[in-house]
């Protein structure tokens, strides 16, 4: 899990939270409402949602195009289990927040696990690319 995660507010502008993932090359960040996880914002969410939608970056807030629907875990779970959470909603990245107060304490990405175990990564990476019924995803 990478502990320092950049992260922004609901209240941020779309422009900021591309610049974020222009400097830390990612495509994903976790959207805070001070330390509670509220919502992702994409690189897809940003095109999709607001500058196809003909919405300036420098207004638009992150808020009003953020996914809400955020699959999560708990530094407590097994690799296994995350993994197959990953593969079952086909993403990537899954923020991990604390059991309790559930803030946001990480993320972990489907990079991290190739790293550090090679059980079950390669599975999940097939069900995580396999076609869908072109149902969006939320990250």
């Amino acid at each position: 899990m990478t502990r320092d995660v950049q992260r922004v507010s609901p209240e941020d502008s779309v422009h900021r939270a591309a610049q974020i993932m222009k400097e830390f090359n990612i495509g994903s960040v976790p959207v805070v409402d001070g330390e509670k996880l509220v919502g992702m914002i994409t690189d897809r969410d940003i095109t999709v949602r607001s500058t196809a939608a003909g919405k300036a970056p420098e207004s638009h807030r992150v808020g009003d195009v953020m996914s809400t629907e955020v699959r999560t875990c708990y530094a407590t779970q097994s690799v296994d289990e995350v993994l197959t959470q990953m593969g079952d909603v086909q993403i990537r990245r899954v923020p991990v927040v604390d059991q309790q107060s559930h803030s946001l304490v990480g993320i972990v990405s489907l990079g991290d696990m190739a790293t550090k175990q090679t059980n079950g990564v390669g599975e999940a990476l097939q069900e995580i690319s396999s076609p869908t019924d072109g149902a969006a995803k939320a990250n």
